[in-house]
């Protein structure tokens, strides 16, 4: 549990803003290099967690990025953000029933949070169980998502519905 002070917290969200801004210009690699060297200073900065396992995502190292979302949030229980990522890396790894679980943990404490109805949405739609994740895809795009996002969702919507049959991937083999 974090007992610093409000002022260290800000001084680690500032520590750790290095890794974000890099991971944002599209260094993920660089972004690993700047946190690890952080986390060796200050091992319980969970914000320099959280964007190490943001890089780590980004490179598609799924195990490596759900370790360091799982540590931020033992760092900081109530840490929302680390909750959703760390879901996403469990959907990402086809651990479908934890990373509904996980949006759960969120929707328990904000309803209408909007990163935690998309989790809940796209892991129902990954696990094959297309009411829930009509339900939370619906409840989502009322929270006036990004453009791109929106179509992706109402991508999906039309998919579950039937309007639109999903392209048949074709394995070269």
């Amino acid at each position: 549990m974090d007992e610093r002070e409000p002022a260290d917290r800000e001084d680690a969200w500032d520590a750790a803003q290095i890794g974000a801004d890099l991971i944002a210009d599209g260094e993920p690699k660089r972004a690993i290099t700047e946190l690890l060297a952080l986390i060796e200073r200050d091992p319980d900065n969970e914000y320099a967690h959280f964007h190490l396992g943001s890089a780590f995502y980004e490179l598609a190292d799924y195990p490596r990025a759900l370790r360091e979302y799982v540590r931020a949030i033992e760092l900081k229980p109530t840490y929302l953000g680390a909750m959703v990522n760390a879901g996403h890396s469990l959907r990402m790894l086809g651990r479908y029933e934890q990373a509904i679980r996980m949006a759960h943990e969120v929707l328990a404490r904000d309803k209408n949070d909007p990163d935690a109805l998309y989790l809940a949405g796209t892991a129902h739609f990954a696990h094959g169980d297309g009411k829930a994740a009509e339900r939370y895809l619906e409840h989502f795009l009322q929270t006036r998502p990004e453009p791109e996002v929106m179509l992706e969702v109402q991508g999906m919507l039309q998919v579950i519905r039937g309007d639109v049959v999903p392209a048949e991937s074709e394995d070269p083999d």
